[in-house]
């Protein structure tokens, strides 16, 4: 049987009313007080009943999570800083998988669950401004990722352009001079362009050519499309000394190709991928990866979508979250061997 304020109150001997003022965390309730009915709600098992509490707000407890690749580990990676976030404040995330198709894109931003959800965060990738401008539905939108838009909603992304200097300008710290960027995507793709800038500002800035046939362009962002890219990169005339990638997919196909052409990781090529995602973290040679604070992305998400809802939000706000460097065997090489002395 569910055991609820009543009982609670019964237990503690203190009305209804205290027991929810304790519950909902107000601040006029006494230490003693609220410690009183907390020992009561922890013996008895008491949990809230979130749906009736949000439903006497007027909202229905649910944040709708739209992202373009729930494959991509980033992309997994993020959706799970979100619930987490979204758990923080007692609410649930309803998980949509858009495939980065702008009609699926458009169905979602135009607020085709409006009537069970209190928010929409979207990743969107194809969508345009001009999609935006006839959105007529009152939900709350924050949109993620580094297409720029001239729009009245909340925008979180990293400085993509800052995040690729920093990648670059680590291989050139390490005496890299010739660095191949692979991920350029064919159309349109807004990060992938910023992070080539970011490549190109770099190498300009340290007095090296940022040679065009070091670039590859891809139609996607996965493990072959990394493969692919490496093998036409090695392929077309003089070889690289380092890799910087999209993702961390195509950096980790990446360095399958080279490790079947027999280049090695990181002394004939070093590498550097993007996104921090675990699969880097344990492949054969650790990835060396630009890091975005993903939990940072997923908790401004959930709070911009609160405070749109409390009403509580000045303008629309252009949010950067931040980045670092984490510097691993792909460039670094392997730490040396400790071996015991033995007794």
């Amino acid at each position: 049987m569910r055991v609820s304020l009543k009982d609670v109150a019964a237990h503690a001997g203190v009305s209804i009313k205290t027991v929810s003022n304790v519950v909902n965390n107000y601040q006029h309730v006494t230490p003693a007080m609220r410690e009183r009915v907390q020992r009561s709600i922890d013996a008895l098992g008491y949990r809230p009943n979130l749906a009736a509490r949000h439903l006497r707000k007027g909202r229905t407890g649910i944040i709708a999570l739209a992202l373009p690749e729930l494959g991509n580990p980033y992309f997994a990676e993020l959706a799970a800083a979100v619930i987490d976030a979204a758990a923080e404040h007692d609410y649930i995330v309803l998980l949509d998988h858009t495939g980065g198709r702008r009609e699926q894109e458009i169905l979602v931003s135009q607020g085709f669950r409006a009537r069970v959800i209190d928010g929409l965060i979207l990743s969107p990738i194809e969508l345009e401004a001009k999609d935006f401008r006839d959105r007529a539905e009152p939900v709350p939108l924050v949109l993620l990722g580094e297409r720029e838009y001239d729009l009245p909603y909340d925008h979180i992304a990293i400085d993509n352009v800052a995040a690729a200097r920093a990648a670059v300008r680590h291989l050139v710290s390490l005496g890299r001079r010739r660095v191949a960027f692979i991920g350029a995507r064919r159309g349109r793709s807004q990060p992938a362009q910023l992070r080539v800038q970011g490549w190109r500002e770099e190498l300009t800035a340290a007095g090296l050519p940022a040679d065009g046939s070091l670039v590859a362009a891809t139609d996607g962002w996965g493990h072959a499309d990394g493969a692919a890219a490496m093998a036409h990169i090695l392929d077309g005339g003089e070889r690289p000394d380092a890799v910087f990638a999209y993702n961390d997919p195509m950096a980790i196909g990446a360095m399958r190709v080279l490790h079947e052409r027999g280049l090695r990781v990181p002394e004939d090529i070093a590498v550097v991928g993007f996104d921090d995602v675990l699969e880097g973290r344990f492949s054969a040679v650790t990835l060396t990866s630009v890091s975005p604070d993903k939990a940072a992305i997923g908790r401004l998400a959930v709070e911009s979508v609160l405070a749109r809802l409390r009403d509580a939000a000045p303008e629309p706000r252009r949010i950067r979250a931040g980045h670092r460097l984490v510097e691993r065997e792909s460039t670094l090489g392997r730490p040396p061997a400790v071996h015991g002395t033995g007794t």
